[in-house]
């Protein structure tokens, strides 16, 4: 039965990673839908989760206008400069100095290596971006089908949830109370993810676009989307500002390289530990294993959810210990009355 779950499971992993995003979704707008619940003196939650979308939507709309025009337009800039960036990449170096050359000309001339030496994969490779580009285009219907079961799950959350209790004919308190922690743990996750990918967005604006790197607000974009995938994702938007500064030829690529190192350290030590509590904190090669785990399950899906989902089976681990280690007590008590 296990086993017949078990591939159940992987074969509607697809609908299910669907549901997991709303789920996430829904616990990204929960703090916002309780608070405005609190406020209203309603018998249902619809009010409040109609004023949290309307909010919502609005602060979006807003976010598009201001900054979204920016992006765009440095989109279109940066896409109609693309073949001649490609271009200088394929022509070969100029010389350097002779000598012991400087770590800035070393660390220049070996990024500008590496792309030169992979033009032919970037070449060929956009035809290939293009088509998975088009096929995710035909999975837009998510962006509809996940705020509305978002809407559901707020509204019917609690009814759930209590159903689920009453099927319980013992042990529905250890129940209820892995379910509250598992309830905290989420919200906390998505808390912490939503301001450390604000903080992106808002210090590679500043600091980009103080240092004059080319389309800094477009970078910033992308650096703030691709936070929210664990290791893969800030990995990926440090190698693609650092490849579009090396084409667009910005003359300072250490001083941004030292920038994105210091930034990295400083979300990964300092604002992550800060905002994540120690119970969803989880080893470094857990969150790299799952991260690749995750990619092969779900894709791109597969690997947002992968960090949650193991620090939820680190939840219920730890629950399920808690409860054995009870029943021990209770059984050597009762042992020891019984002598």
């Amino acid at each position: 039965m296990v086993l017949l779950a078990l591939g159940t499971v992987y074969l509607i992993r697809e609908a299910l990673l669907v549901f997991v995003i709303a789920l996430l979704f829904a616990y990204l707008l929960y703090p916002l839908v309780d608070l405005f619940d609190r406020r209203l003196t309603a018998k249902t939650r619809t009010p409040a989760l109609a004023m949290t979308f309307v909010l919502v939507i609005g602060i979006l709309l807003v976010f598009g206008v201001s900054v979204g025009s920016v992006v765009a337009s440095q989109a279109a800039n940066l896409t109609a400069q693309a073949p001649g960036f490609l271009d200088r990449l394929r022509q070969s170096p100029e010389p350097g100095p002779v000598g012991i050359t400087t770590l800035k000309s070393q660390m220049l001339g070996l990024l500008e290596g590496q792309l030169r030496q992979h033009y032919n994969e970037v070449a060929m490779g956009i035809p290939r971006l293009a088509l998975h580009v088009l096929s995710a285009s035909m999975n837009l219907i998510y962006l509809i089908v996940i705020p509305i079961l978002s809407f559901f799950i707020l509204r019917d959350g609690r009814a759930i949830r209590d159903a689920f209790l009453e099927m319980l004919d013992s042990g529905q308190e250890a129940a209820k109370e892995t379910l509250a922690d598992i309830h905290e743990l989420l919200l906390l996750y998505m808390r912490a993810l939503l301001l450390l990918c604000c903080a992106t967005l808002l210090s590679y604006s500043i600091v980009l676009s103080a240092m004059g790197v080319p389309f800094a607000i477009l970078l910033a974009s992308i650096a703030f989307a691709l936070e929210f995938i664990p290791v893969v994702g800030p990995l990926s938007a440090a190698a693609i500002i650092i490849a579009v500064s090396v084409a667009s030829g910005y003359p300072h690529l250490l001083w941004l390289v030292v920038f994105l190192g210091i930034y990295r350290m400083l979300q990964d030590y300092v604002l992550s530990p800060h905002l994540l509590s120690k119970g969803a904190e989880l080893h470094p090669l857990l969150v790299i294993f799952g991260v690749f785990a995750g990619g092969e399950i779900g894709g791109v899906a597969g690997v947002f959810i992968s960090v949650p989902a193991l620090a939820l089976i680190r939840l219920i681990y730890h629950h399920l210990k808690k409860m054995q280690a009870s029943k021990r007590l209770v059984g050597a008590a009762r042992l020891s009355v019984m002598e």
